[in-house]
């Protein structure tokens, strides 16, 4: 798989230097014990990490199932979050707590429905060289047929991430598959010196790079975190309305590239515009480089999909961009991890 990066590699870490893995976790009963086992099971020294799991104000179970699950895991500690620090709020303000508990030079994140590659440590390291401070791994999610298509919608999305931050162009960062150096964090003051943002790994990643700091995004198998999948389409939306908000910010490229998305079917869909068996001829071509890219970037990951679901994908991504469009511009506050939040905040 090594043969498959494209231009810059990674570097030996030599040494196992101690880490701090940090997990915001809010109403995670259903998901947190999958998490921790993939962390329990890393191939690093246990005395070389310290994983901090911080109850955002759980409602739940969650706190039992972390307290039960980290008994006689020294490396291991739950954190309870109830008050706020400087203008955090939500998990901008539990991953401020996690970040100033922690005791390392090196930062890692992920969400509590995540399980990450026994390797991804050493791995996401020998990505930061000196003077890159922030990193983004690969992510997909798993499961039924609506699970392997957000799946695919999370490789598809991070490679064009991925092809453009390669170019030097800096996009963003995501905050489930993340390292910042404790450098390039304490460089923007922590999260408590943030205005309020519900997409706080953009708004972390638009403060690091703006100091100056390097960044990167990779994909690679030992790079990569399977996500458990939104079961239905209204949480998926909701996920996505949040993440709209987020997009208002991304560099013009991205705009650009959307934008040609939607031109692509106005143009194909407007009646009479063109002849029948050209739309055919367009269309394939369009479904056949869409499903070259994710073929490479499944490759590129170390995962696998069978062609019929890659060619399906186009229907979902077609229907679901559709969708998010709608229910992003519907007049309701963003809901997320029963919170609610108003379109204007951030």
């Amino acid at each position: 798989m090594l043969a498959l990066w494209p231009r810059r590699k990674l570097v030996d870490v030599g040494a196992r230097p101690r880490v701090s893995i940090l997990i915001a976790a809010r109403n995670e009963e259903a998901t947190i014990e999958r998490c921790l086992t993939a962390l329990s099971r890393l191939n690093y020294p246990p005395e070389q990490l310290e994983i901090l799991i911080g109850d955002d104000a759980s409602t739940d179970n969650t706190a039992a199932i972390v307290a039960a699950f980290i008994a006689n895991k020294p490396q291991f500690r739950l954190l309870s979050i109830r008050q706020r620090l400087g203008t955090a709020r939500g998990k901008s303000n539990a991953l401020a707590h996690l970040c100033r508990a922690a005791t390392t030079d090196h930062l890692l994140f992920t969400d509590a429905d995540m399980a990450m590659h026994p390797d991804w440590v050493q791995t996401m390291l020998a990505a930061a060289p000196a003077g890159v401070g922030i990193v983004t791994g690969i992510t997909t999610a798993g499961g039924p047929l609506f699970g392997r298509m957000q799946g695919l919608d999370w490789l598809f999305g991070l490679n064009i991430i991925r092809v453009l931050s390669d170019r030097g162009l800096p996009i963003t960062a995501v905050g489930n598959n993340m390292l910042v150096t404790r450098a390039a964090y304490e460089s923007i003051g922590g999260y408590e010196a943030l205005a309020f943002s519900i997409t706080e790994d953009l708004q972390l990643f638009d403060k690091v790079v703006a100091q100056g700091w390097g960044f990167r995004n990779i994909i690679h198998p030992k790079a990569l975190g399977i996500s458990v999948p939104q079961p239905t389409v209204r949480h998926l939306l909701q996920q996505r309305k949040r993440w709209m908000k987020g997009a208002t910010r991304l560099p013009w490229q991205l705009g650009v590239l959307f934008s040609s998305y939607g031109f692509f079917y106005t143009v194909l869909g407007w009646p009479g515009l063109l002849p029948l068996p050209l739309i055919g001829a367009l269309y394939a071509a369009k479904v056949g480089c869409q499903t070259l890219f994710l073929a490479i970037t499944l490759r590129q990951a170390g995962h696998r999909e069978n062609l019929g679901v890659l060619l399906l994908y186009d229907v979902y991504l077609l229907f679901m961009s559709l969708a998010v469009l709608a229910y992003t511009w519907w007049p309701s506050p963003i809901q997320w991890k029963e919170r609610r939040y108003r379109w204007a905040e951030g």
